[in-house]
Formats: C-alpha cells, sequence, structure tokens
C-alpha cells in the first residue's frame, strides 16, 4: 500500500478516535474520497492498536493508580479501585451489544445517510449537554448508577458517525461533570472498548486467515499512536479554557455537505 495511504488512515484513526467527531464515521470516507479500495482489516486492527497504547500512554498515571488499588482489594487507594470497577461497569453495555452487532453486521450501519444523520443528531445533543450542563462534578463524585448511564450512552458509539468519545462526553456533561473530567473519564473508557473491538476483529481475522503483519500494520500502527497521543493532549488543553463548539460544528457541516452530496448522486 503507498505511504501515504497509510500515513492518511494513521492520521484519520488517530485524531478522531478521541475527538468527539467519531473516527469510525471518517474512516468509512477514506476509500471514497481517494477512489482506494478498502485498507483491510488487518491495517485496522493495527490503527486501534496504535491508538490504545497512545490513551494507555497518556493515562499511565492512572492507570497505576487503578492497578495498585485493585491489587490491594481496595485497601489501599479506595477512590483509584473504585473508579476502576466503575469504568469495568460502564464498558459492560458496549461489549456486549457490540459482540452481537459484530455478529449480525447490519447493513444501514455502513449507509452515508446514517453517518451524516448520526453526524447531526449527536452533535446537537453534545451541544445541548455542553450548553447546559453543570460543571461542579469532579471524578470522585463519580457513582454507580452515573457510571451506568454513560456506559448505557456508549453503545450509540456503534453506529458510525455518533462517535463513542462524543456520546460519553455528552452523557457525562447532562449529568453535571466538568469538561476536563467528562474527557477524562471518556478515555479511560476508551481503553477497555477499543481493546475488547481489537480482540474482536482480530478473532475474525484468526478465523478466515487474513491475519498477516506485516511492515504496512507496523508503519500504521506507530504513526496512528504520535497521531492519537497529540490529538488527546490537544484536546485536553483546549478542553481546559474552551467548550466543544468547535467540534459541533465541523460535525454540523460534515453531516450537511455529506447529505448534500448524497442527494446531488455525487456519492
Amino acid at each position: 500500500m503507498p505511504f501515504f495511504m497509510l500515513l492518511l488512515i494513521a492520521a484519520v484513526q488517530g485524531i478522531t478516535e478521541f475527538l468527539p467527531v467519531s473516527s469510525s464515521g471518517h474512516l468509512v470516507l477514506i476509500p471514497l474520497v481517494t477512489d482506494h479500495p478498502y485498507q483491510g482489516r488487518t491495517i485496522d486492527v493495527a490503527a486501534h492498536v496504535g491508538t490504545l497504547i497512545a490513551v494507555a500512554a497518556y493515562l499511565r498515571a492512572d492507570l497505576l493508580r487503578m492497578a495498585r488499588g485493585l491489587l490491594t482489594f481496595g485497601r489501599r487507594h479506595s477512590t483509584d479501585t473504585h473508579l476502576g470497577l466503575l469504568i469495568v461497569i460502564a464498558t459492560l453495555p458496549v461489549i456486549s451489544v457490540g459482540y452481537f452487532v459484530n455478529k449480525v453486521d447490519p447493513a444501514w450501519l455502513l449507509n452515508l445517510e446514517t453517518l451524516a444523520i448520526a453526524n447531526l443528531v449527536f452533535a446537537l445533543l453534545l451541544w445541548l449537554a455542553d450548553k447546559f450542563g453543570a460543571t461542579a462534578r469532579t471524578m470522585g463524585d463519580l457513582k454507580f448508577n452515573q457510571a451506568v448511564l454513560i456506559g448505557l450512552a456508549q453503545i450509540f458509539a456503534l453506529i458510525p458517525g455518533a462517535s463513542r468519545s462524543g456520546v460519553t462526553m455528552m452523557a457525562a456533561r447532562y449529568l453535571g461533570f466538568g469538561r476536563l473530567t467528562a474527557a477524562r473519564f471518556s478515555l479511560l473508557l476508551s481503553l477497555p472498548t477499543i481493546a475488547g473491538a481489537g480482540v474482536l476483529k482480530t478473532y475474525d481475522l484468526v478465523q478466515t486467515g487474513d491475519l498477516a503483519l506485516g511492515a504496512d500494520a507496523l508503519i500504521v500502527s506507530a504513526l496512528s499512536c504520535l497521531f492519537a497521543f497529540a490529538a488527546i493532549d490537544l484536546m485536553m488543553r483546549w478542553l481546559a479554557r474552551a467548550d466543544f463548539t468547535i467540534f459541533v460544528g465541523y460535525r454540523l457541516a460534515l453531516g450537511i455537505v455529506l447529505l448534500v452530496v448524497i442527494q446531488t448522486g455525487y456519492l
């Protein structure tokens, strides 16, 4: 595969995975705007592995604290143990539903109309949550029922264009958590979710005999890791001083453009 395509795939996956703009929705567009055939599931898995490494590296301090808490069964670092358990609980809904969707593989999820409408609907919901949501609650205030609600919202991420990070941040903002707290919990939730999706895709590849770890996959994984780490850092810096308006505006524009080109028959 040409290096330009590897770079494009890694950039799209790395930059959009953690921003509230939908990575799956952007990856669907690559073959359409480049006239290049689908990049292949091995490359897809490699790109996800790269983003997984990036978020784990960014959150390494949080992960170490939660690991210490879990290893001591909560006798020490009880707050971190509590957070680790909440992440597990919030992940169960999307893992369960995602396994079923992966088996059924509904065709409508890949429709461009679905992508366009999902961008418009969930962008507006994110804007409403950010505009009217309170900002008083922090990570230490997160309760069991709130984690469950955020986890249930994450199921919508199975729709291309909805955005996993977008729906989890949206749910957290509706529940009164500040922007940085919402973004940080979304990042923590991404770890088991991306890992679970990667395991499912790798299993499918092994079953079909298509798994081939070549130079292209290694390049995509490394590049997507670099892009993702930079995107996470920039997003957290942005949300420390601004709101989600820039992301909402981009998604609304993308959704409208997609609907126009679909109606005109361009795509």
